[in-house]
């Protein structure tokens, strides 16, 4: 099988990548028929309205992540997935009823958008974790990948899809019909062979969880860099849905069959970007700061672009840009997490990646409003240069390395460290994460016993034992 699927080769993660590719179309459905029902029904194209949507849907995150961190290192991960799933299509079905008896109001919106938020925020740790589950440890980079594919393939379907179907049957029947998909999530979670799954170690009830987890956290670099620069990039520059739609409504003057394209032609560039991280076996942290970089150039070209179709061909590597940033901050953190406290680290990640949204999307908001939409992508532009620029020096200083460059010879570029030019396998070892390496390599290496002592030494925040397992130091 091609390496890029080689996680499709398990029954249980076959079932779960066809089922969350199923109810993800319809969750990017319901995230555009949202949009659109509150900035041209229930508000007067206001940004600020669909800004606090998106806050309240998100505020959640920052609320109830590292309870549900913990949550998800204790219990069974998939019965409390055919709970969390199970209560997100209530809620997409209660919705839809509302809006279908044109009873629906601003302030109804925005209780649904808190209700969906709190579900979420227990389901993200826990669907982050129980991936691992489902594949080898050595597959885990690449389910990972997949997994991402899966969502970006839905937002290449879901938003053209949602568009279409706000013009011919409403909004109402879009979130009805995003209720009904998460049946094919809970159907595939229960028909999953049993005896197959990779159980991750559980642990049992203790006070101070949630701030051990946080220590780990702390105790790590490798991992503060990587939510430092995803956390800033997705506070001012992962705000699609509302940019989207005011450059659509308010700069070309389109309407929700154009908007909902813009989000299916985004989703290119982002499943292009999924399916590259597939092939990665090995997460960097220097490709978090770069995709950043790359995403930052990129954004700040689409928002300058003067007609509907450029805009659009723009947002495909602003997709491709930003999803690989995405996919190597995930990928970077859970494979070098130990199982005991990846769904709390996890926790903590996804607080910062979503939670991020509440603070930045009415900022957003507002700058479109008050200085044009072109301003609203803008600013996500600047910050993205900005947090990638700033990560990349601390992290050359702080970590001591040197870039080498040969033009004859591979390989062409290489990372080391100052004082002990550590190098292990191509890639530079931070808290047992690769975090630089070779580019035209691809050699896989070994770790020596040398080099992790100085891991150790120089951060002090994970080492490799016997088996090959990453603990904490």
């Amino acid at each position: 099988m091609n390496p890029t699927f080689a996680s499709l080769r398990f029954h249980n993660y076959r079932l779960w990548f066809a089922s969350a590719l199923v109810s993800n179309i319809g969750t990017w459905m319901q995230r555009v028929a949202q949009d659109w029902l509150v900035l041209t029904v229930l508000s007067a194209n206001s940004g600020v309205a669909v800004g606090i949507v998106t806050a309240l849907q998100f505020a959640p995150v920052l609320a109830l992540s590292a309870w549900a961190g913990v949550l998800a290192d204790r219990v069974d991960r998939r019965k409390l997935l055919v709970a969390t799933q199970g209560g997100l299509g209530i809620l997409g079905l209660g919705l839809g009823a509302l809006v279908l008896s044109g009873h629906a109001q601003l302030w109804h919106v925005y209780v649904f958008a808190a209700l969906l938020g709190c579900v979420a925020a227990v389901d993200g740790p826990v669907r982050q974790t129980f991936v691992a589950e489902l594949v080898p440890p050595d597959k885990l980079s690449n389910a990972v990948g997949l997994n991402s594919a899966s969502f970006n393939a839905a937002r290449l379907i879901g938003p053209g899809l949602a568009g279409l179907l706000i013009a011919w049957v409403g909004t109402g029947w879009v979130f009805m019909i995003n209720g009904v998909t998460f049946g094919a999530t809970i159907l595939a979670l229960l028909v999953m062979k049993v005896d197959q799954l990779r159980r991750l170690p559980s642990t049992t009830r203790a006070r101070g969880q949630i701030r051990e987890g946080l220590r780990y956290v702390r105790g790590r670099s490798d991992i503060v860099v990587i939510m430092v620069v995803v956390g800033v990039v997705s506070t001012f520059g992962l705000n699609f849905q509302l940019t989207s739609a005011m450059m659509a409504r308010t700069v070309f003057g389109k309407g929700a069959g154009e908007y909902g394209i813009l989000g299916s032609v985004l989703a290119i560039g982002s499943l292009s970007g999924a399916l590259l991280a597939a092939r990665r076996e090995r997460p960097r942290v220097r490709l978090v700061v770069g995709a950043a970089f790359a995403f930052g150039i990129a954004s700040g070209v689409m928002a300058l672009m003067p007609t509907y179709v450029s805009y659009a061909v723009a947002s495909i590597p602003v997709g491709l840009a930003s999803l690989t940033m995405m996919t190597a901050a995930n990928s970077a953190i859970q494979m070098s997490t130990p199982p005991a406290v990846r769904g709390r680290v996890m926790a903590l990640y996804m607080m910062v990646f979503l939670g991020a949204t509440p603070i930045g999307s009415p900022i957003v908001g507002w700058i479109g409003e008050q200085f044009g939409a072109r301003w609203s992508i803008g600013i996500g532009s600047i910050t993205a240069l900005l947090v990638a620029g700033g990560a990349a020096l601390w992290t050359r200083r702080r970590w001591n390395l040197q870039v080498q460059y040969q033009v004859l010879h591979r390989p062409h570029v290489q990372v080391v460290h100052a004082d002990d030019e550590l190098v292990v396998g191509g890639g530079l070892v931070v808290g047992g994460v690769v975090v630089d390496g070779l580019v035209g390599d691809g050699s896989d290496g070994d770790v020596t016993e040398r080099e992790l002592d100085v891991t150790e030494r120089e951060h002090g925040v994970a080492a490799r034992d016997a088996s090959g397992a990453t603990t904490a130091a």
